[in-house]
């Protein structure tokens, strides 16, 4: 145990050396180291401290027994908690048709608790003996009549030791006169058959009744179906499991494995053979004509074989093409004899024969493409065709498949009511096993499913609570299984330790945030007072861009208008030019001498 602790604190403190030694490395920093020591001092601290507190886990609750009481009316029930066989009869019948040997119900019952019992003083009826008959059966208080009520039998069943081949069923023994318990074996007549069944690797739950012919009055036994459930836990778990029947009068049942159904149906579909007969049988005199033609297809009678089918050519011919390897060895066998065998010292020629050494292959061969007479290899001959068969063709006088007429079942019956079954009176166990120590408890026979449930929780309850409380948890079962497999400790740590590894290495060794005393050491700025710093400069610099966008716009703005007062001065000037050119050609005008008056004298 301190091997494994150990090795979980080894792996764990590894994890936290790796992780710091990541930091130390980015940082360099001296006091990290001082970090990384005091880190791995309390991440070992903290495991030891789990350990001990793994190693001395809390006390599992203790759950005390008490015998079971019955809440309601019922037929019989049986706890065995008085420690004797009271009330019980053993057989000593003898099987019929059976060796004296081994004829004899001589096995042995005895009431004791069971092994490794959870809960003191919780007795159970053992089949103590294994490959013996074993007979023992009780008396119910009242016969059990089968009226308005449903049936609900129910009890406990541990395979202590598994089980080989055997049952553990009960038996309801049908009320008659003869009915003797004393002599009680595997012929005495019973009502119903219920419980598991085991032998080889066929497990089954057994729900068997008799039912009687109401013409001939002849009993027939009626199987239910098998479950679609998975049994084989039951048998192998080595718990205690609870088994109950709940026959109900609309014809209705269930069976239920710890309080849960693996199997239901009703007692006129679900049973094998089925209760009512068929109406119709076929006619066991009925015989099929000598010409019924059953044949749906027949060869065509006017086919012909034409002339070109060859029928003896062979499936297979040689290739023409094929050419021998080179190096073909033609004079060397395939096998030779073995020279370095000699014969054995014991060999008697006149006995064995002439001795001769074993054949081996030829080493000669090894390197050779082959050895011996070289054959070509053989072909699908394109010409084969087989031997000729005429088509298929529909018959026309196919009549199709012959079957014998119906006629009414003269021992046809209809039974609408097959709950109510031949009354019983005992409840017994008669049992072969090739395997002992089997545990029986809490029989209860009743017609309430409220008083089956209650008897239930006070006994089977019991013991599956106090399972559930001595059973180790999760971690203990990992650990009780590598106690038996050792190599289990590499799954786990290849399973659990490694991946947590790699969480802690690769999600928290990130660049480590300095500490305030590193602050104080260097005087550098606290991590809030650079992120006050860090948002002013950006406002700062959110302010500047504007500024710059808005000085930028008026620049534009100003050469817009710069542009328009230039353009608006040319075209003064333009038209300042053009009065100037007007006045100067009306002056030339006024100047030329046909414009000039005469003057008078």
């Amino acid at each position: 145990m301190e091997l494994k602790w150990l090795l979980c604190a080894t792996l764990l403190a590894l994890g936290i050396l790796t992780v710091q030694a990541h930091d130390m490395d980015e940082d360099n920093d001296a006091d990290d180291v001082v970090d990384i020591e005091d880190d791995l001092d309390d991440g070992i601290e903290e495991v030891e401290e789990s350990k001990s507190e793994t190693s001395s886990p809390p006390p599992a609750p203790k759950v005390t027994y008490r015998p079971p009481v019955p809440t309601g009316e019922v037929y019989f029930v049986e706890s065995f908690d008085k420690g004797t066989l009271d009330g019980w009869i053993l057989s000593r019948a003898k099987k019929d048709d059976t060796d004296d040997e081994i004829a004899k119900y001589d096995g042995k019952w005895e009431v004791q608790d069971m092994k490794e019992t959870k809960l003191p003083g919780d007795k159970g009826l053992v089949m103590v003996t294994r490959a013996k008959h074993h007979a023992i059966s009780s008396k119910l208080s009242k016969p059990f009549v089968f009226d308005t009520k449903p049936l609900i039998i129910q009890y406990e069943v541990n395979f202590q030791n598994g089980i080989e081949c055997g049952g553990a069923y009960v038996k309801l023994l049908s009320k008659t006169p003869e009915l003797n318990l004393d002599q009680f074996h595997d012929k005495t007549p019973y009502t119903i058959m219920f419980g598991p069944d085991k032998c080889g690797e066929d497990y089954k739950l057994h729900f068997i009744f008799r039912h009687k012919n109401p013409k001939t009055g002849k009993y027939e036994e009626k199987h239910a179906k098998r479950p679609d459930a998975d049994l084989k836990t039951y048998f192998t778990d080595k718990k205690t499991h609870l088994y109950t029947l709940v026959l109900n009068p609309d014809n209705s049942f269930e069976i239920l494995v710890d309080q849960t159904v693996v199997n239901s149906g009703n007692l006129l579909n679900d049973m094998s053979p089925p209760v009512n007969p068929p109406r119709e049988i076929e006619d066991p005199n009925d015989q099929k004509p000598e010409d019924w033609d059953e044949r749906p297809k027949i060869p065509d009678p006017d086919a012909v074989k034409p002339d070109d089918w060859d029928e003896d050519a062979p499936a297979k011919i040689a290739d023409e093409n094929a050419v021998k390897p080179e190096g073909w060895l033609d004079d060397e066998p395939e096998y030779v004899a073995d020279p370095d065998a000699e014969k054995p010292e014991d060999w008697d020629e006149d006995m064995d024969g002439e001795w001769e050494a074993p054949q081996i292959a030829n080493p000669k061969c090894e390197t050779a493409p082959g050895c011996g007479t070289w054959q070509r290899p053989m072909i699908d001959n394109p010409n084969y065709k087989g031997k000729w068969k005429p088509p298929m063709i529909d018959n026309v006088n196919y009549q199709g498949i012959w079957k014998p007429r119906k006629i009414p079942n003269p021992d046809f019956f209809e039974d609408l009511e097959p709950f109510k079954m031949t009354p019983f009176s005992a409840v017994g166990l008669e049992l072969w096993s090739m395997t002992s120590d089997i545990f029986f408890d809490n029989f209860i026979i009743c017609t309430e499913r409220a008083v089956a449930d209650d008897w239930a929780s006070d006994g089977w309850g019991l013991k599956k609570a106090a399972d559930g409380a001595a059973e180790p948890g999760v971690v203990g079962q990992m650990m009780a299984a590598a106690e038996e497999r050792p190599w289990l400790w590499v799954v786990y740590i290849l399973t659990v330790a490694l991946p947590v590894f790699l969480v802690v290495l690769f999600c928290c060794s990130g660049k480590k945030q300095p500490s305030a005393a590193e602050y104080k050491k260097t005087d550098a700025p606290q991590p809030d007072v650079m992120d006050d710093e860090k948002e002013e400069e950006k406002d700062k610099g959110e302010k500047e861009e504007e500024e710059e966008e808005e000085d930028a716009n008026e620049e534009k703005l100003g050469s817009d208008a710069d542009i328009g007062s230039a353009s608006q001065e040319e075209e003064e000037e333009e038209e300042e030019e053009d009065r100037k050119r007007a006045s100067e050609e009306e002056e030339t005008v006024n100047r030329s001498p046909r414009n000039r008056k005469p003057r008078k004298d």
